[in-house]
């Protein structure tokens, strides 16, 4: 056992108990990896050592916003992702210290540790000249770590979805609460959902070298959805049938704007959020014409919506999850 784990090396995680951090660590420790998740809170990410052998995946301290942390995770490390972000600012986590100076002083260490190959995840529409905040930090971070480390691989996926996504879930908690689900827009924003265990493989083959050294990677699944088909699969697969809210951007700004006292957890959304709506989430034409896709981080074949999410929505059904197995 011990052989099979030297022949990969250590490979550090920032974010690795966050939703993609976490398929990425199990996904890193299959192929091999001994793999450090660096984390705030280590003490709570017990849970990913069962994901690799005795010893294989090991938790520690880090703070993207403190770059003597780091440095620390660093120390020996041959691969480094960092899969750390954030959707909504709060407190000290802001989206300069988390999207821009964060990925900056990972790239800088591990430039300065000899690292061999950088992961970075980024976001579909990261753009330096969006309204959205979110959006445009997360572009500062790309030209940050490239800066830092010229070699390095960003991947941007559209929405992830998951067991544990904020997508699917998010809405599938919204059909069970409320008889009306908000159909922003007109619901005519369009995503391309990947799932996150392909994400998880592309980091792998992209921590192996396999990919093109300082590319920008655009990652999308099968399925191109509106936000409205969004919702009508989401009560499908939870056997719900609620009506519409038709909210105009004009007037989810205004909602946005009311409920910003509120804690995150509590507003329905974000100003941010509502400016990252008025813009299709796809993979771009010149993603696909220059081959900067999953094709070429080792997944032909994304996986589809349908294959994945009514298995975990069936939580949210009315009569349990069992519901549709009792006799």
């Amino acid at each position: 056992m011990a052989e099979r784990l030297d022949d990969q090396g250590l490979a550090v995680v920032f974010g690795g108990s966050g939703f993609v951090g976490r398929y990425a660590v199990t996904a890193l420790a299959k192929q091999g990896w001994r793999v450090r998740a660096a984390v705030r809170r280590p003490d709570l990410a017990g849970f990913l050592q069962t994901g690799g052998f005795v010893g294989q995946i090991a938790p520690v301290q880090a703070n993207v916003r403190y770059p003597e942390s780091v440095a620390r995770a660093l120390a020996g490390a041959k691969v480094v992702v960092n899969a750390v972000g954030i959707l909504a600012s709060g407190g000290k986590q802001t989206f300069k210290a988390v999207h821009v100076d964060g990925p900056r002083a990972i790239a800088r260490a591990a430039k300065a540790a000899g690292v061999r190959h950088f992961v970075h995840i980024s976001a579909i529409g990261a753009d330096i000249n969006s309204s959205s905040h979110y959006a445009r930090t997360k572009a500062e971070g790309e030209a940050a770590v490239l800066e830092e480390f010229p070699e390095a691989i960003i991947i941007r996926p559209s929405v992830v979805f998951g067991p544990e996504d904020q997508f699917f879930n998010r809405f599938a908690a919204m059909a069970r609460m409320s008889p009306l689900l908000p159909l922003i827009g007109g619901g005519r924003t369009r995503f391309q959902p990947v799932f996150v265990g392909d994400i998880a493989t592309a980091i792998t083959v992209a921590a192996a070298g396999a990919a093109k050294p300082g590319t920008v990677y655009e990652a999308g699944g099968p399925d191109e959805l509106s936000f409205k088909e969004v919702l009508e699969l989401t009560q499908e697969w939870t056997g719900r049938e609620r009506g519409y809210l038709r909210l105009p951007f004009w007037l989810a700004k205004v909602q946005a704007a009311l409920t910003w006292p509120l804690p995150n957890a509590l507003r329905p959304i974000t100003l941010d959020q509502v400016k990252l709506l008025q813009h299709d989430n796809v993979v771009s034409a010149a993603a696909k014409d220059e081959g900067r896709t999953l094709t070429a981080l080792g997944v032909p074949t994304p996986t589809g919506v349908a294959a994945i999410v009514p298995t975990y929505l069936e939580r949210f059904r009315a009569r349990g999850q069992f519901a549709s197995y009792r006799t």
